[in-house]
């Protein structure tokens, strides 16, 4: 998809649409002229998001859709795709995030984060794709982590499903990109969202506190506009962050020792 096309008349499928990354990305897209298919939990904050989109309600799609059980998303995602027509982007964006010690934390919520992070993300790729492949074009784009490169303290369920979101991808641009379609993994660092307060805790509730971090990290809206450039410009791979959580990748990369002693000592909160 190169630079000059744009995204004018372009569909674009994005989950986790109701905030965040996602919503930005659906406002971002939509002022390109696409339109966007809007999926997360709760239809009623879809559908006061697409009232905000660029173009008017009816260019835009509400579909809503459980990450977490991947069977009647699948069903779901196929009847709206009927509906639809052809998807040209696909960004699998909506999951959940994680704070607390392996030791503490419940086995239910390593199931609940691999359902939505993981499963879910491999659910509706299974139902968008094949149209991708006939067509001979499109863009996968699934949002991982800084915590899918690296690992650190509470993270054991989060990182794990980030890791596996990346493995995903990796095999999966091997496979179809000969045929035309480009599967980019974003991996952002500390991006100003409610991830942090939306995380699970040990027991699986939301943590619903906030972190220094995350409020001092880039913009939901600095980091969609790196997205929006990488699928323009076919990349294969992105990470988006400042600082350490920016660096974190390069510096296990080639200096494993030194990232795994510094992961260790840093205080976990």
């Amino acid at each position: 998809m190169g630079n000059n096309m744009g995204f004018a008349n372009k569909t674009v499928w994005i989950t986790g649409a109701s905030s965040g990354i996602g919503k930005e990305l659906a406002h971002q897209f939509a002022d390109q002229g696409a339109r966007v298919v809007l999926s997360a939990r709760r239809s009623d904050v879809l559908e006061s998001v697409r009232a905000e989109l660029a173009g008017g309600v009816e260019r835009h799609w509400v579909v809503s859709l459980d990450l977490a059980d991947a069977d009647s998303l699948m069903e779901s995602a196929s009847k709206a795709l009927s509906d639809i027509g052809s998807v040209d982007i696909l960004v699998n964006n909506g999951g959940i995030s994680q704070r607390g010690l392996f030791l503490e934390t419940d086995f239910s919520v390593y199931r609940r984060i691999m359902d939505v992070n993981y499963l879910g993300t491999v659910a509706l790729t299974k139902v968008v794709l094949p149209g991708m492949v006939a067509r001979g074009k499109g863009s996968v784009v699934c949002i991982s982590s800084v915590a899918g490169k690296v690992g650190s303290k509470l993270r054991t369920g989060y990182s794990g499903s980030k890791f596996a979101v990346v493995g995903f991808m990796d095999c999966l641009r091997a496979e179809v990109s000969s045929q035309g379609v480009q599967c980019l993994t974003v991996c952002p660092g500390f991006i100003n969202t409610d991830i942090a307060k939306n995380a699970l805790d040990a027991n699986g509730n939301a943590q619903q506190t906030n972190e220094a971090s995350i409020e001092e990290g880039l913009t939901a809206g600095e980091c969609c506009q790196q997205i929006i450039t990488a699928i323009e410009q076919g990349k294969d791979e992105i990470v988006i962050g400042k600082g350490i959580s920016g660096l974190a990748p390069t510096i296990k990369r080639f200096f494993p020792g030194l990232y795994n002693t510094l992961a260790a000592r840093r205080e976990h909160r």
